[in-house]
């Protein structure tokens, strides 16, 4: 029987003109013990070297709640010699009923040199059946970029956490969706961090008996972790999306002020401090301050309201956690496109 891969392992490494000859005879062979199992296609791609291992392990945890065909592309664009390896793999988790294994397979490339412009080929030619594409981008994006590829793709995941440009990066994001006619969805994992924040403050507002204190805002505070920065300022676009705010110019990187729609004036305090990505979100309504934050124990949110200097009686939310697994768990679960995110950057696009 084939060998079949651990966390830590490629597998089988295989010709490139064979690897759906040895997939086939990978499942012959373990027929009646093993279960095949695909929803999607997820391909991986980055230029981090050590990634092919990397994110082996983390496919190995993703397939246990999101069957796939996972293709995971590790590339050198610096090596002297142009070169294609190849491997094949299944993730395999006992299922509910406890009787078989279902599995999802991996197909594992590392591309050296000059070959890394067959990228399109490598995963086009890889893919499982009419399955949907989704294709987690893991470097910076480069221009340009390739239309062969972002036609066929449905979903494109990224983090914009790490950009070093923002303006530049979005720009070739929504280059590689014109070419695909508005067909490809922009998932953003660092928009995903902010889930359960923005879920905890949207349920202070749930009733429209609470939604006279929309007009009464007048100052934000948002405290965030090193390295977070632009986390921060995607909840403040939300905020702005959701409420109608219009940004104004400031002086200061972290005074940001916003006018309502009445004309009044909104000013945000955005904070560095340690701990989570987004550790404390203080919104004050008029004489009423609406409150979330970490918890101790770190996978909680004390969420209260209340007047300056009160009793005030916290309930407890899930955080949510900021690792790739949980993310990317949390992403792929979603369907159709990300209209309120898009509406979110557009608010706060010239600050990121």
């Amino acid at each position: 029987m084939a060998p079949i891969a651990e966390t830590y392992s490629l597998g089988l490494p295989v010709e490139i003109g064979s690897i759906d000859h040895e997939l086939k005879k990978l499942w012959r062979e373990s027929e009646g013990a093993m279960t095949r199992a695909s929803l999607m296609n997820l391909a991986v791609y980055s230029e981090e070297p050590g990634s092919l291992k990397k994110n082996t392990q983390l496919m190995a945890r993703i397939t246990e709640n999101h069957a796939c065909r996972a293709i995971v592309i590790e590339a050198d664009c610096n090596a002297q010699e142009d070169g294609v390896d190849a491997w094949i793999s299944a993730h395999c988790h006992v299922s509910r009923a406890g009787s078989k294994q279902v599995c999802s397979e991996q197909i594992s490339f590392c591309l050296n040199g000059g070959c890394t412009t067959q990228l399109p080929n490598i995963v086009l030619s890889n893919l499982d059946s009419d399955l949907p594409l989704y294709l987690w981008w893991q470097q910076e994006f480069h221009n340009p970029m390739d239309p062969q590829l972002w036609t066929w793709v449905d979903r494109v995941i990224y983090d914009s956490r790490p950009w070093q440009d923002f303006q530049a990066q979005m720009r070739l994001v929504e280059s590689a969706q014109a070419e695909a006619k508005q067909r490809i969805v922009l998932c953003d994992l660092n928009w995903t961090r902010l889930d359960k924040a923005r879920f905890a403050l949207a349920q202070f507002f749930d009733h429209p008996a609470s939604h006279h204190h929309f007009a009464k805002i007048k100052k934000v505070r948002i405290d965030y972790a090193s390295g977070f920065r632009s986390t921060a300022l995607l909840f403040v676009g939300w905020l702005a999306a959701q409420l109608n705010w219009r940004s104004e110019k400031t002086d200061g990187e972290n005074k940001l002020q916003f006018v309502g729609s009445s004309g009044r004036k909104i000013d945000i305090e955005m904070r560095q401090r340690d701990g989570e990505p987004i550790h404390e979100v203080a919104v004050t309504a008029g004489d009423i301050e609406f409150l979330i934050t970490h918890a101790k124990c770190g996978d909680l949110l004390e969420i209260s309201r209340g007047k300056a200097g009160g009793k005030r009686v916290p309930q407890l939310m899930p955080a949510g956690k900021n690792d790739s697994v949980s993310l990317m768990s949390e992403e792929l679960m979603r369907g159709g496109p990300h209209h309120v995110y898009l509406h979110a950057i557009n608010c706060v696009r010239e600050l990121l």
